[in-house]
């Protein structure tokens, strides 16, 4: 069995900065890719960013890209997403997602595996 749980979301001002942590708990693995959705309430799954297995390849989305940083720790089996100069556009559900294979990262539905989410809000 397999779980990642999201944790560190909240309500902030804009400009603040937060640091999100997904933990993957069950049997012990390394997961070739990890990554992070966001969703709003009525709008699609958007891509945020994403990780490979050694943690020195990364890729985010063109809406947050220069704003958060993704990293990762093997040992304690997380993730992070650290982002600064928060927008309320940047309000949504954060969703952290992963898989042993090499998958097409920035597409939702390649993920084998994901978390249930934690709030972001960002207020102006």
């Amino acid at each position: 069995q397999v779980q990642l749980v999201e944790s560190g979301g909240g309500a902030v001002q804009a400009g603040d900065s937060l640091r999100l942590s997904c933990a993957a708990s069950g049997r012990t693995f390394v997961m070739y890719v990890m990554g992070w959705f966001r969703q709003a309430p009525g709008k699609e799954r958007e891509f945020v960013a994403a990780i490979n297995w050694s943690g020195r390849s990364t890729r985010y989305g063109d809406s947050v890209k220069g704003r958060v940083t993704i990293s990762k720790d093997n040992a304690k089996n997380t993730v992070y997403l650290q982002m600064d100069s928060l927008k309320p556009e940047d309000t949504a559900v954060y969703l952290c997602a992963a898989d042993r294979r090499p998958v097409a990262t920035t597409t939702a539905g390649e993920y084998a595996y994901w978390g249930q989410g934690t709030q972001v809000t960002v207020s102006s």
